[in-house]
């Protein structure tokens, strides 16, 4: 093997870009461009091909009678959607599939809905002043590199002091033997909203009397808050009310979420909550620890709602029901929900439990 070979065999396991050239090495500042074009004569120019299939003179008839529009508009049949729209596929057969439906926020999903296109006026204040404000409140700051003081055990543990302190459970913390939830602090992207309301009526009449009364009761709750009802039997029984476990139907549910939850809160805070006579507000011990808040309404101040006073004609003023109204929000503690809530405009009293 001579000196010339390894260069040779070098240059050609090199990258195009790093191997030599052949061509004598001159200073060019033009990169990708070619050093013939200049070279030639104008005579070598004049023997390339002038006609070519995107130049040349259209006939201006030709040219007129082009027309998508008139085309389209003297079609009687319509083209199939094959042709000019692009469908999901009917039924999702599996993440395997190889066709999969596109999600609903697509366009071309069969699910599509356009819109929202405008906001709540519950949820318009909640985006533009309760959040913000709600953040102002409980935002903390750490510079960086802040670094928390440690925090002591939640659970105590013994002392080994006797030999009956092994292998005992810990203890729970002093003051009490219930642990508190952990709650994160409150950032930009966990501050507390109401996810869902719950509308539970208890109806006794429904198993005492006849199941007119839960007819009522259903079509009251279904009228204020436009969701469809469900129905419940009874799981334990009452003497004094004559119910069985499992065999009478005394309760209507009604789960609302979206517009309709923001629709009701706006009707139950702004129309019927004023209007109730000597109504102090909520307990503020109402509660489950979680952040979810319920209180109750009695006949007649269902019937303040828009939707039964226009017809309060309908239904028969003593089978109007009472209900449970359980507000849902993503707050850990009953603290954080409260300060929600009083943003929104539900009033509290009384001893706060938190």
């Amino acid at each position: 093997m001579t000196a010339t070979e390894p260069s040779r065999y070098l240059a050609r396991s090199l990258p195009r870009v790093l191997a030599p050239s052949a061509r004598p090495q001159s200073i060019c500042w033009r990169r990708n461009a070619s050093d013939q074009a200049s070279s030639r004569s104008p005579s070598d120019i004049n023997e390339l091909e002038s006609a070519s299939s995107l130049s040349g003179s259209v006939p201006e008839n030709v040219v007129k009678s082009f027309d998508p529009v008139s085309k389209a508009r003297l079609r009687k049949t319509q083209l199939p959607r094959s042709r000019y729209q692009f469908r999901s596929p009917k039924y999702d057969r599996g993440p395997l599939h190889p066709h999969q439906p596109p999600p609903p926020s697509d366009p071309s999903s069969r699910l599509f809905v356009p819109g929202p296109f405008s906001l709540p006026r519950t949820e318009q204040t909640y985006q533009s002043t309760v959040a913000p404000d709600i953040l102002t409140l409980c935002y903390v700051h750490n510079p960086p590199g802040f670094k928390p003081p440690p925090k002591a055990p939640r659970l105590r543990g013994w002392d080994e002091s006797s030999p009956y302190h092994k292998n005992r459970t810990l203890r729970g913390p002093r003051g009490g033997d219930v642990l508190r939830l952990l709650r994160k602090p409150i950032t930009f992207n966990n501050i507390p909203k109401v996810e869902r309301i719950t509308i539970h009526s208890y109806v006794k009449q429904a198993a005492q009397e006849n199941s007119s009364w839960l007819h009522v009761a259903g079509m009251a709750v279904q009228a204020i808050s436009n969701v469809r009802v469900e129905t419940f039997k009874s799981k334990s029984s009452v003497a004094t009310w004559s119910i069985a476990p499992g065999r009478d139907t005394v309760a209507v549910k009604a789960e609302l979420r979206g517009e309709d939850m923001q629709h009701f809160l706006g009707k139950l805070i702004d129309v019927v909550m004023p209007r109730i006579k000597d109504w102090e507000g909520v307990k503020g011990s109402s509660g489950d620890s979680s952040g979810n808040i319920t209180f109750g309404l009695e006949s007649e101040n269902v019937a303040l709602f828009p939707e039964i006073e226009v017809n309060y004609d309908m239904y028969p003023p003593k089978m109007i029901p009472g209900c449970h109204i359980t507000l849902h929000t993503s707050a850990k503690t009953d603290k954080d929900a409260r300060l929600l809530l009083s943003a929104m405009g539900i009033p509290f009293y009384g001893k706060v439990v938190n």
